[in-house]
């Protein structure tokens, strides 16, 4: 007869069990964690700044819409690589940081007293010529607003001039058959004269 089971110890089963738990812990411990999409290199795209990652940007007023600051700051590049001017730069790409940075400036210098071309100048100054989005209208930089102007009327002046030496050709050509016509066939001395003799001997 079988003895009953002793307290002592645990059974094989439940000792199978205890070791699955354990095993599924341990793999759930060492499943590698997904990266944070907010260092700056996650699945969600790069962060220019992750520091600035939730806070929140500063009050707009109304020096920063207006029109004369929008009218300078089109005329300067912004240095962040993106080719736009600075007001666009700043009201469109809001994950920059060069673009607000420069906008500050000029409202600083505005409020120093500056100009619009006193500005653009400071600007120009710090960055070179570069930063600008049109290059000056002086110097060598004059033949940039020009040259295409003056390559585009000399190109239709040249295009005129063969179109009516063409048509002239093509006028010439369709009036030479018709004057050949008019004029008859070509007959040669002989054949003059014996068509003369030929109308005499049947008048008489």
């Amino acid at each position: 007869m079988r003895g009953r089971r002793s307290d002592a110890g645990p059974t094989r089963r439940e000792a199978l069990v205890v070791a699955a738990a354990w095993l599924v812990g341990l793999g759930a411990r060492r499943a590698p964690q997904q990266p944070d999409t907010l260092a700056g290199g996650g699945p969600a795209g790069r962060l220019w700044d992750p520091a600035r990652a939730g806070q929140p940007l500063a009050p707009v007023t109304a020096r920063d819409n207006d029109a004369a600051i929008q009218a300078i700051e089109k005329q300067i590049r912004c240095t962040c690589g993106c080719n736009l001017d600075v007001y666009t730069c700043r009201t469109t790409d809001f994950t920059c940081t060069t673009s607000p940075a420069m906008h500050r400036r000029v409202l600083a210098l505005a409020a120093a007293g500056k100009s619009g071309p006193e500005i653009v100048e400071a600007f120009v100054r710090e960055n070179g010529v570069a930063v600008l989005m049109a290059p000056p209208k002086r110097g060598f930089n004059l033949a940039g607003y020009f040259v295409p102007s003056l390559a585009i009327l000399v190109a239709g002046a040249v295009l005129a001039l063969v179109l009516r030496r063409w048509t002239r050709a093509s006028a010439a050509a369709a009036a030479a058959p018709a004057a050949d016509a008019a004029a008859g066939p070509a007959a040669t001395p002989e054949e003059l004269e014996r068509l003369r003799r030929e109308l005499d001997r049947l008048s008489v």
